[in-house]
């Protein structure tokens, strides 16, 4: 047998009860409006019944006098009210929601969008003038739908304006919910105690009828919750702090404050990121080079732990990879949980084209927000060593005018020599001139043009100095040993001064290698330029002379000859396994 009150003379059919009031003198319907075909919510005062009083009454006039003067979205609509045979019904609107006293599961933004939301009610609460007290913040009195739609209810406590209560209503309000100033005034700031207790309610999982397990034994007003939210933000845990503070004067002023102050916080205490450099820029030298660069992951944010996983990201051109595996390029480590790691880039250029610009791009996922942070990698390969220098023979001809003018000058003017001498002098400047002209030719990496140079200026001075010893001196069969000596002491001498000038300080900028065989080509054309210059002495076919030749001038030809043609067949398997390397 149903039990429910029959207001179908008013137009209403009762539906289901909602809810009792502890003091039992008001119970809240859901009923169905005959008139309109909707849902209502009926809150019934009655006089008669056990345990109703006055001021049970008086609430809910004052909840009338109340709604009546709200228009807002997120507060149920006064409807109208109407008499019964024991006292009266408010008639509201229906919102479909359950209350925050209904246990589920929110997560933390979640719950930061339920409290702007009420936070907004009672910004529009706080500017009616005179502005309106709620005094009743609890879970029980929020609705929140699926949509996290969020309405408050229950105006039967609340005031207009902040004057003194008086002694009746000293108790009015929700034991943990109610700051200490709401039993004796009321203030613009005593919703937002019962907001805050609301929302460590929901954020620790505590029922609001053990709100009170939290608080200090020696200060019932002052709840200790930190402790139970270690992965919330500080700048939050800090928010909340100050929103339920005992004492007034540090609690936040109104609404609008602490709105404006919870709006731009993170919930979530999450790292953060900070990568030096933002963008690597690789260039390699040789072929085959294997380039490796640092980046370092800082974390900035205080007591909490970064956690980071590298990956390159798909490209159509490299052969399919796993997040941790890449054809080309490597990270170590690829993971880390560490609030400061630096991170090694290696990329291996042999399985890359020659003189191309690659790019791709590494993912850095974490556990920061935003949880992705790209990473930009650019590669630059070597070329192939086939282009051929320029043979400068502007600069060659200059040098070879300013060689033949002096020697012959010296020959002519100091020596005293003949005309012989003199085209003799100039002969081996020419020789050696054509010696660099075909150098230049075949030239290849090493020691630049101070190592063709040296050649000539080895044929000058020999050529040179052999006439000056043998004008002062006489027959060269006489003096062969001071002969010998000058063209090995001075030839060697301005040769290297030359040659080390124009060629080994520039291999000083290039690897050890290729310095020491441009080392090796100065040293044998010294040699060569010094027998030839000693010949034109003694003469050309003395035994000695020819071997002098033959064993400097042969690794001479060796160096300059092998090398193109190593050169070449490297190119040529090159071009065999083109089609196998990588794309850009």
């Amino acid at each position: 047998m149903c039990s429910y009150p029959d207001f179908s003379p008013q137009g209403y059919q009762i539906i289901s009860e909602l809810g009792r009031n502890r003091e039992g003198g008001r119970i809240t319907w859901l009923a169905l409006d005959l008139n309109i075909g909707q849902q209502v919510v009926l809150k019934q005062f009655c006089f008669a019944q056990v345990g109703s009083s006055w001021s049970a009454f008086r609430a809910h006039e004052r909840e009338i006098e109340v709604l009546q003067g709200l228009n807002h979205p997120g507060i149920p609509r006064y409807l109208g009210a109407f008499e019964t045979q024991d006292g009266f019904c408010l008639v509201q609107e229906y919102k479909n929601a359950p209350t925050l006293a209904v246990p589920r599961s929110f997560e933390p933004e979640e719950i930061k969008r339920i409290a702007v939301k009420v936070l907004e009610i009672l910004v529009y609460l706080q500017n009616r003038i005179p502005p309106v007290i709620h005094r009743d913040i609890k879970p029980e009195n929020i609705l929140v739908d699926d949509q996290l739609n969020v309405y408050l209810i229950d105006f039967g406590m609340s005031r207009i304006g902040s004057q003194e209560v008086s002694a009746s209503s000293v108790f009015q309000g929700t034991p943990g919910f109610m700051p200490p100033e709401q039993i004796y005034q009321p203030k613009l700031a005593s919703d937002l105690y019962g907001l805050g207790a609301t929302l460590i309610c929901l954020l620790t999982g505590t029922r609001s009828t053990a709100i009170q397990d939290l608080t200090d034994e020696d200060n019932r007003y002052l709840i200790h919750f930190r402790h139970l939210l270690p992965r919330l933000s500080l700048r939050f845990i800090s928010w909340l702090e100050k929103m339920v503070q005992p004492s007034l004067r540090t609690r936040f002023a109104n609404a609008q404050t602490a709105l404006e102050a919870l709006i731009p916080l993170d919930v979530i205490r999450a790292p953060g990121i900070e990568l030096s450099p933002s963008a690597l820029e690789f260039r390699a030298n040789r072929l085959g080079e294997r380039l490796t660069q640092t980046i370092t992951v800082e974390n900035p944010i205080p007591d909490t732990v970064l956690e980071g996983t590298w990956e390159v990201t798909a490209h159509p051109q490299d052969p399919p990879h796993t997040p941790d595996a890449h054809a080309w390029i490597s990270v170590e480590p690829i993971e880390f949980a560490c609030n400061h790691t630096v991170c090694h880039i290696q990329v291996d250029t042999s399985k890359l084209m020659a003189d191309q610009l690659y790019q791709r791009q590494l993912l850095l996922r974490t556990n920061a927000y935003p949880e992705i942070y790209p990473l930009t990698v650019r590669v630059q390969t070597a070329p192939l060593p086939i282009e051929r220098r320029k043979v400068p023979y502007a600069w060659l001809a200059g040098l070879l005018l300013i060689c033949a003018i002096a020697s012959m000058a010296m020959t002519w003017f100091i020596a005293g020599a003949g005309l012989w001498a003199v085209i003799r002098a100039a002969a081996g400047v020419g020789v050696g001139f054509v010696i660099v002209f075909v150098v230049g030719l075949l030239y290849f990496d090493a020691g630049d043009f101070g190592a063709m140079v040296g050649i000539v200026i080895g044929f000058v001075f020999q050529s040179l100095i052999g006439d000056i010893f043998r004008s002062v001196f006489g027959d060269v069969n006489g003096v062969i040993v001071l002969n010998v000596i000058g063209v090995v002491v001075l030839g060697m001498f301005g040769h290297v001064v030359l040659a080390l000038l124009c060629g080994v300080v520039n291999m000083v900028k290039e690897d050890i290698e290729n310095m020491s065989t441009a080392i090796l080509l100065v040293l044998l054309t010294i040699g060569l330029g010094t027998s030839f210059g000693i010949g034109c002495i003694v003469g050309l076919l003395n035994p000695f002379i020819l071997l002098a030749l033959a064993g400097t001038g042969l690794p001479l030809a060796t160096m300059l000859v092998f090398p193109p043609l190593q050169r070449r067949r490297f190119i040529a398997k090159y071009r065999q396994s083109e089609e196998r390397l990588i794309k850009p």
